[in-house]
């Protein structure tokens, strides 16, 4: 795999040098010794919940997290309650929320979305994402907003860059951090900006290698990588009401997989997109947005690149290239606030060189919030999506009219710190890539491409937030109703190799995520969250599989004005509720699990104005444990049929990090 020269090895020492140099130039001129220094703890529960009164989750990647800072969107995304992964390997693991899996949970990357092209998912949408790289990440629990395009039935969630705002008193800016860690890791992030106050030029790229990691027990797990982005904007404000942006970005990666029979050798991105928008209008219309995206992935998997070779070598590459459109207005008139748009997409999935689907819709949306008092506000939505899907395989069509819309009340009791919120939701999903070629329909050798029917998900959504003094508290909640829920059931051939089988059931869902804060002194703080999903097949009533278990976190900080240290204990039961053989297209339920505890330990330490390092002790007792949510092991290395690899071990890391 080809990286660019400019992330070689040497570039961890120059970092280092000039935070120190030029920030320590910069506290000298600015600060005095009575300046006040804020320093963030680091993060381990990812979450900043204070919009929509708790149904919409911020948080600020580019903060240092606990565990090991992420390598991509679903490892950061496992720091906000509700969130779990499909563990593969290393990295490039795929996301989970609420028990949901694959296109019911919506990723967007600066208002586009940009799709994998593996059938096992191996690419998953998370994987070509590099968190540091973005300025926020917003999370939108359930079916509660129809901005984006066939909305995500779990969950919302866009990784944003903020467009740039420089000065010809400060024409530059940047930021850059280096990460060391156990087991050869090593991190490089660059993002950096120069222009004025009508034009500016931005880059944001990193570097990512790793080594195999050992587990508790010593066990060395096939899990390396090596990951590599560079994303460049060029953008034009001649005004204060107008932005305009022209963005390009590449990127590569190797994956090695122990839950998998074959690695990912290259990961390649190669995109392009212009964004325009316009403020104030008129007094009426505040805002016009309008973009268009491409993305091509390119992506090769095989099976003797990364690992010794076996008798019969195979490879098979495969392409996604997406185009996506959209156009949007925000009006306000009175206390109104109307949010109107209409978007497009267009993409060919690929299979050695021969295209095998194309996939189109087209929808339009209208998102209304009105405040009914000085406490209550009502939300509401409504969007439609007509999508058509063609199977070159088989010459067959798909044509489907997608209906989704929810309505929510917002309440907020300021003399009593108390906010509320509660919300239905219903969203039709068509069956996705994964689902309609990656499978054979249930009882058949066929696929399933006009037998699945379309997911129905009615969801209620509700939550509160809490704060008096030092004490604090937060609780979401949710209940729904799936109908023609698609099933992943996995029953073996004539050979004994296990094959995919997709259905519709009915089902059932529930669950709840919450924490509570308690500032005991100026310096000690505590936090305790905890996440709970449960699922029901009431088809078959049984359990749905691929929930992960009950889990909590506890997390002790004592911070001063220039360091702080942290403890983190996490603690997942076992999960008892299973289905065995049934899942997703990356896993399946094999049995139940065994319950675990993980502690670890971090500190950081402001060096000096806009200089800090951070370091810290993953799994400090060397526990050996799996994750319910593991891909199987695969018997190249040694796991049996049924068995999983273990998580990493005791694992240390530094990273030091400086703005300019």
């Amino acid at each position: 795999m080809a990286q660019p020269k400019f992330f070689l090895q040497p570039l961890t020492a120059a970092i280092c040098v000039a935070s120190y140099s030029v920030s320590a130039l910069a506290s000298d001129a600015h600060n005095t010794p009575d300046t006040p220094l804020q320093l963030a703890p680091i993060v381990v529960t990812a979450q900043l919940a204070n919009d929509a009164n708790g149904l919409i989750i911020h948080a600020d990647p580019k903060q240092a997290v606990q565990p090991i800072p992420a390598v991509d969107g679903a490892a950061y995304l496992q720091n906000i309650p509700g969130f779990n992964q499909v563990k593969s390997g290393g990295a490039n693991s795929d996301v989970t929320f609420r028990g949901m899996f694959g296109s019911r949970i919506k990723i967007i990357t600066d208002g586009t979305e940009n799709l994998g092209a593996c059938p096992s998912r191996m690419d998953s949408p998370t994987s070509y994402i590099s968190p540091e790289s973005y300025d926020r990440i917003t999370v939108v629990k359930g079916p509660q907003t129809v901005q984006y395009a066939h909305t995500g039935s779990a969950a919302t969630v866009s990784f944003e860059r903020e467009p740039e705002k420089l000065t010809a008193d400060k024409p530059y800016r940047g930021q850059a951090s280096v990460l060391m860690g156990s087991y050869g890791r090593l991190d490089h992030n660059i993002e950096t900006a120069i222009g004025d106050e009508t034009k500016y030029a931005r880059l944001n790229s990193s570097r990512s290698v790793s080594d195999d990691y050992k587990d508790g027990d010593g066990t060395s797990i096939h899990s390396n990588w090596k990951k590599w982005n560079a994303d460049l904007a060029f953008g034009w404000t001649p005004d204060d009401d107008t932005w305009v942006e022209l963005k390009g970005g590449k990127a590569d990666a190797e994956m090695a997989y122990a839950g998998r029979k074959m690695d990912g050798s290259q990961f390649r991105r190669d995109s392009l997109g212009l964004h325009l928008q316009k403020k104030n209008l008129s007094e009426v219309i505040k805002q016009v947005d309008v973009q268009v995206d491409y993305s091509n992935n390119n992506h090769i998997m095989d099976n003797f690149s990364l690992r010794t070779p076996p008798h019969m070598r195979m490879e098979t590459r495969v392409t996604r290239r997406t185009l996506n459109a959209s156009a949007n207005m925000l009006a306000e008139w009175d206390k109104l606030s109307l949010k109107t748009g209409i978007d497009s997409q267009h993409n060919k999935h690929a299979k050695n060189l021969v295209s095998d689907m194309k996939f189109e819709s087209y929808g339009a949306f209208a998102e209304l919030s009105y405040p009914l008092n000085d406490t209550n506000k009502i939300v509401t939505g409504a969007r439609l999506d007509q999508v058509d899907i063609s199977n070159f395989n088989t010459q067959a069509t798909r044509k489907e009219t997608l209906p989704s819309g929810f309505v929510r009340l917002e309440n907020e009791i300021a003399e009593h710190g108390l906010k509320n919120y509660i919300g239905v939701g219903y969203v039709e999903r068509v069956p996705d890539y994964w689902e309609l070629f990656s499978t054979d329909f249930y009882g058949t050798t066929i696929k399933p491409f006009n037998l699945l029917k379309n997911e129905k998900t009615t969801q209620l959504d509700f939550g509160t937030q809490f704060e008096h003094g030092a004490f604090s508290a937060w609780a979401s909640g949710y209940a729904g109703v799936i109908n023609d829920f698609i099933l992943m059931t996995y029953v073996p051939n004539e050979k004994g190799e296990l094959i995919t089988k997709s259905r519709n059931v009915d089902a059932t869902i529930a669950g709840a995520e919450a924490g509570v804060g308690y500032q005991f002194t100026d310096q000690i703080q505590a936090d305790v969250s905890t996440m709970y999903a449960w699922g029901e097949n009431t088809t078959d009533n049984t359990a749905l599989p691929q929930i992960a278990p009950l889990e909590a976190r506890v997390n002790l900080r004592y911070v001063e004005d220039k360091y702080n240290v942290g403890l983190l204990w996490r603690t997942v039961a076992s999960q008892n509720r299973i289905s065995l053989n049934e899942g997703n297209i990356v896993g399946y339920d094999i049995g139940k699990s065994k319950s675990f505890n993980v502690l670890s330990i971090n500190a950081t330490y402001n060096l000096t104005s806009g200089v800090d390092l951070s370091v810290g002790i993953d799994n400090l007792l060397d526990t050996t444990y799996t994750e319910h949510l593991n891909k199987l092991g695969n018997a190249g290395f040694g796991f049996a049929s049924d068995e999983q690899f273990n998580n990493i071990g005791r694992n240390y890391w530094a990273r030091m990090s400086m703005k300019f």
